[in-house]
């Protein structure tokens, strides 16, 4: 079962990734993370180290659990304390597992900040593009930071293109979900197994 279609994903997955604390403006914060990614990417560092450090910083600078909650749309509510808690173990290990595995084939990806739009005091839209060269087009990318504490913004979703990412990954869940009469155990199966390969 391929839980990851969308082509985009691996750009999501690339800049997910930022230093530790940040207090500047959220525009700041996106040119950061992508001088960030880059500097890994491009390092000397073995596969096995970039996976590691990649983790790291994935782990503290993304709201995995606020991103894992909203994929399960309507079915969070059905949830008992002793499945959430298994989702969110699953989800946490699913999502790191994945973008660190397809970051390491990425060396010259360069993000372009173009402007911010401050939505209200916990959102800021930042506006980019992934700088186009001879073997792949420019990417608009939109990145949705949540702002409420200025010191430790995260990245919640990123719209490439007009498709929103955290959207597309929601409706892919839901779907394994409804296709096996609204049972959530079948979506854990499945990230079970993607965690197992």
């Amino acid at each position: 079962m391929k839980i990851l279609k969308n082509v985009f994903v691996s750009i999501l997955i690339l800049f997910f990734l930022t230093s530790n604390s940040w207090s500047k403006s959220a525009s700041e914060f996106i040119s950061s993370l992508s001088i960030e990614a880059s500097s890994i990417l491009s390092s000397k560092l073995s596969d096995d180290e970039k996976i590691l450090r990649l983790k790291e910083i994935g782990e503290q600078s993304v709201d995995i659990k606020g991103v894992g909650l909203y994929t399960l749309g309507k079915y969070r509510k059905t949830l008992t304390d002793s499945q959430k808690e298994q989702y969110e173990k699953l989800f946490k290990d699913y999502f790191l597992k994945s973008f660190s595995g397809r970051l390491v084939g990425y060396t010259d990806a360069k993000i372009a900040v173009l402007s911010e739009e401050i939505k209200n005091e916990k959102y800021t839209i930042v506006y980019s593009k992934l700088i186009g060269t001879s073997e792949r087009p420019e990417v608009k990318i939109d990145w949705r930071v949540y702002t409420k504490d200025p010191e430790n913004p995260l990245i919640r979703d990123l719209v490439i293109e007009g498709l929103s990412l955290a959207r597309t990954q929601k409706e892919e869940f839901n779907s394994i979900i409804a296709n096996n009469n609204g049972n959530i155990e079948a979506l854990f199966e499945n990230l079970n197994k993607f965690l197992e390969n």
